[in-house]
């Protein structure tokens, strides 16, 4: 669904008078909500240190071995993991200090999994600025996929083939995804631009040196390549799988919008319904209602606004959209389904 900027928000959405964030806002903070964790993130980051360590520990007293993919696999949930820290990092979630947070976040995502932070970190701010916006939100800027007919209407190239497709293609090219992340971190350090470009340089070179030297050194280059394969795979797969569901299916924008901040992230958003495996395997992303309005919250607390913020929703007459897992899976692939219609049955020009 895409709302284009001369189209007026259904009348159930309309912004009111006066902030109602600021209402919501100060619900969350008589609740103590946005303070700081310390103790939670200290346990949290020492337990993922001590499994990637073990991790890797164990990749080398197994050795030369196809049950090394068991190990790829493991380690591909286990970078999801510690992606969801520099996550967490970059909302300064885990301390209030953007330098500090920074910092840190170059272990969890340049040195720990080949990925720029730097190059991430501003790409997911602006997706939070305006998510699901066509021409702002990178996350739905034109690419293989259509994320609104929209968009088919002026798709080119391999899009033209790959749109018709995409709802089948989803989740098969997000094994790609990780691959995509690592390329593009390289590619970020690459090119003049980037802030603090040469310590993000220096510690994706420390993992690549050490990843590549570790996987070849111990297994035969056959194994090794397979390794690397099955390790990108999963973890661009799971990672898609997670915040795929956040926005995908949900309405999208273009141009100006009458919608204020808080109905412009509600909107857009969607939770995943869940017990303490689903935060655990989502990362607490499952909440990302929530995670929107305060991106600053701990993720451990959003479980505890939840029940809030639905409640404010209902009492303002705000869509507040949540599903299980599956269900948010079927949603997003039927709506990219109905984006590329128009590539699939394409309507014939008509003679002037």
């Amino acid at each position: 669904m895409t709302l284009i900027a001369d189209q007026a928000p259904p009348a159930a959405v309309r912004p009111r008078t006066g902030s109602d964030f600021a209402e919501l806002g100060r619900r969350i903070n008589e609740a103590g909500l946005m303070a700081r964790r310390p103790a939670y993130y200290v346990i949290r980051f020492a337990l993922m240190a001590a499994v990637f360590v073990g991790g890797w520990t164990a990749f080398a007293l197994i050795g030369d071995s196809w049950l090394q993919m068991f190990t790829a696999v493991f380690m591909a949930l286990v970078s999801t993991q510690v992606a969801f820290l520099g996550h967490d990092l970059a909302h300064r979630q885990v301390i209030r200090s953007r330098a500090t947070s920074e910092r840190l976040g170059w272990f969890t995502g340049n040195l720990a999994n080949g990925m720029g932070y730097g190059w991430w970190n501003d790409k997911h701010n602006r997706h939070h600025a305006n998510p699901n916006h066509e021409e702002l939100d990178p996350d739905v800027s034109p690419g293989l996929f259509v994320w609104s007919k929209r968009q088919a209407g002026f798709a080119q190239g391999i899009t033209t083939w790959f749109g018709k497709y995409q709802a089948e293609l989803f989740f098969p090219i997000l094994t790609l995804e990780g691959l995509n992340l690592n390329w593009s971190g390289v590619k970020s350090v690459l090119k003049p631009g980037l802030k603090n470009r040469g310590w993000e340089a220096l510690f994706l070179a420390i993992h690549w040196a050490a990843y590549l030297s570790a996987l070849f050194i111990v297994l035969s280059p056959g194994k090794a390549i397979v390794f690397i394969l099955v390790h990108k795979a999963v973890w661009g797969l799971y990672m898609g799988s997670v915040f795929a569901p956040n926005h995908k299916g949900m309405p999208t924008f273009v141009g100006e919008t009458e919608l204020d901040f808080l109905r412009k992230q509600v909107l857009t958003s969607r939770n995943v319904k869940g017990g303490w495996f689903t935060n655990f395997a989502l990362g607490g992303l499952n909440y990302q209602i929530e995670h929107h309005l305060f991106p600053a919250m701990p993720s451990v607390n959003l479980a505890k606004a939840q029940p809030i913020v639905e409640e404010f929703c209902m009492e303002k007459n705000i869509p507040y959209h949540a599903t299980g897992l599956i269900q948010s899976w079927r949603e997003a692939l039927t709506e990219l389904h109905a984006h590329g219609e128009p590539l699939r049955n394409p309507q014939p020009v008509k003679a002037a």
